[in-house]
């Protein structure tokens, strides 16, 4: 992790300079993560979660070694050079067992993180802030830094049976609900100095009890409320003059710079301005799945339009009925009315669409939508890409972007990520782009 501890140091030097963490698993998401990377000749930061990808393959199916082995593989085919994606965990700890007690879910933790570090994972979020079952709630700070000392020590036991670079640290309870608020959004509060420091003196504390001080100077960033969150159908902005005193402390701290977490959906400049007030590591996950629902959906429109009702794949019914028939992923987080749920399904922020997508039926579906809009035999006609995805349509028009529908959709995508990457890294050297996908 020498080139990400290098950019913490140029950020601490005076540079507005940051690093976004692409927190998803699908496919999609990964390849135009890679791309702009690629393009943008930087390195881009991959991070899975502990409930996305754990030693029994999680909701994904995949363990840390298979993650790593498909991140990889499309790298691999992209050309970009496999030192420049750099492969993050995100929420490692007891996190996918609260219902089991501490000890056991402990147990399963260090096994977690085994296995992360020994798959080649080198920046890990050390997250112990969930009570586990008989847990008080909630967990007392020394209890939650012991417990992130403990699962230190057993990723330094692995990093040093594997070999490779050291890894590097993130630590921190106040972390957003992941994938958004449940609760009202009103009352959040953003981390006061006093609280940022007492996080770090106790967990400082932790790791001298661990026999783990000569690490500490690799844990480089501490999770923090900036003041972004994000509900269903609502978005709490940053302002930059309520986080003030909060930016102001991190400089006292030499290796060490914030994590922001819940940072999709905020605006272009937001970002920038979240870089420069130290908070250099902003985790995005929903709003690019959300990208990716949205050019599915858009092209499922296109796709009954163009192709017929008869002939068309139906994606957007196919996951409607798929989420019905299985709530288990969304019916903790929608309420209300039967229409409302429905609106929430089909629409929210938070984005429980992207735990289906793996799905047979669903991924079928998507098969036939995309089959079905490169085999028509006379290509999409513009005025009806305009209609559904206008950008997608300039960008076409201007040959920038190639013919193939499944370029339109990573194309949105991207169009999330850039923001991020403009922020971070404003001087980066960017490859003409080319367009992409056109049909033999």
């Amino acid at each position: 992790m020498q080139p990400l501890l290098q950019l913490i140091r140029r950020h601490k030097s005076g540079e507005a300079v940051g690093i976004y963490s692409v927190c998803s698993a699908h496919p999609w998401v990964l390849e135009s993560a890679l791309m702009l990377a690629k393009t943008r000749h930087s390195a881009v930061l991959i991070e899975a979660t502990s409930n996305q990808v754990n030693q029994f393959g999680g909701y994904t199916g995949m363990t840390p070694a298979q993650f790593r082995d498909a991140v990889w593989a499309q790298a691999d085919r992209i050309g970009l050079s496999r030192d420049r994606v750099w492969l993050g965990g995100d929420h490692l700890g007891p996190n996918a067992w609260q219902d089991r007690s501490a000890d056991e879910a402990m147990q399963l933790a260090e096994t977690l993180i085994h296995d992360y570090v020994s798959a080649g994972f080198r920046k890990i979020h050390l997250d112990c802030s969930m009570s586990c079952h008989g847990d008080p709630v909630p967990l007392s700070d020394t209890d939650v830094a012991t417990r992130a000392a403990r699962l230190c020590a057993v990723a330094e036991k692995a990093w040093q049976q594997a070999g490779g670079e050291r890894p590097v640290y993130v630590i921190g309870t106040e972390v957003p609900v992941p994938g958004g608020a449940q609760e009202d959004m009103e009352g959040m509060q953003v981390t006061t100095p006093q609280a940022a420091a007492t996080t770090l003196e106790i967990h400082q504390q932790a790791w001298r009890n661990a026999g783990l001080e000569s690490v500490w100077e690799r844990v480089i960033a501490l999770v923090v409320q900036p003041g972004v969150e994000f509900d269903h159908h609502s978005v709490v902005h940053y302002q930059p003059e309520k986080a003030r005193a909060l930016s102001q402390f991190i400089e006292s701290q030499s290796n060490m710079v914030y994590e922001a977490h819940s940072t999709d959906y905020q605006t272009p400049q937001a970002y920038c301005e979240l870089v420069r007030d130290h908070f250099a590591i902003l985790k995005v996950g929903p709003a690019l799945t959300f990208a990716l629902r949205e050019a599915l959906f858009a092209l499922d429109r296109i796709d009954r339009e163009w192709n017929g009702e008869l002939k068309a794949a139906h994606l957007r019914d196919t996951l409607e009925q798929v989420m019905r028939e299985q709530p288990q992923q969304w019916s903790r987080y929608y309420h209300g009315s039967a229409h409302q749920q429905y609106i929430d399904r089909q629409y929210s922020l938070s984005d429980r669409v992207r735990y289906y997508w793996p799905h047979p039926q669903v991924q079928q579906a998507v098969d036939l939508l995309i089959n079905n809009l490169r085999h028509h035999p006379v290509p999409v006609p513009m005025a009806l890409l305009s209609q559904y995805l206008p950008e997608q349509a300039q960008a076409l028009n201007a040959g920038t972007l190639g013919t193939d529908p499944q370029q339109w959709v990573l194309d949105k995508i991207q169009r999330v990520l850039l923001s991020y990457a403009v922020a971070c890294e404003p001087d980066a050297e960017i490859t003409p782009s080319q367009p992409q996908g056109a049909l033999a």
